[in-house]
């Protein structure tokens, strides 16, 4: 087995095991390897140190298996939270988030989508801007970057 430190076209990071190198290209040519926060089948390796693991402390708590279980839980409740507490906007987001940035629509917390030259356009133009994750991918190859939601200066300030 191989891990392989990868990313997909908008730049998500990511981890996955594989049988071995060819392994690997057989499944990205079969369109089985996809970003688990966008979906995106546009996937890459990205650079990575090799890591050498002895056997001490292997099924210790705190393992990677129970750090990535927590992780996943907080992306979760995280994704929730958002979905609960923001306003909707759709693929209007990214002009909403940009009016609200400007003062010119009411000041509130917003998710919707945006496509990655939006979300690029956004962060140029100092809209703050996080990708929420995404579970179940609806979009084919990172055509369109989903729910990202938008902490409005008012919130920030609060938060920090």
């Amino acid at each position: 087995m191989i891990r392989y430190a990868l990313k997909c076209i908008v730049e998500h990071e990511f981890e996955a095991w594989f049988s071995s190198s060819n392994g690997f290209d057989e499944q990205v040519a079969q369109g089985l390897v996809e970003c688990p926060m966008c979906g995106s089948k546009a996937v890459t390796k990205a650079i990575m140190a090799p890591m050498v693991r002895t056997t001490k402390g292997k099924d210790a708590p705190g393992s990677l298996a129970e750090a990535q279980q927590a992780v996943a839980e907080a992306l979760h409740r995280l994704r929730r939270h958002v979905e609960t507490t923001h306003d909707y906007v759709g693929d209007g987001f990214a002009d909403e988030a940009r009016d609200i940035h400007q003062g010119m629509a009411p000041d509130r917390p917003i998710y919707g989508e945006a496509t990655p030259d939006e979300v690029r356009g956004l962060v140029e133009d100092g809209v703050p801007v996080a990708a929420l994750p995404v579970f179940k991918p609806k979009v084919e190859e990172a055509k369109v970057q989903p729910v990202v939601p938008v902490i409005p200066p008012a919130i920030d300030k609060k938060l920090n």
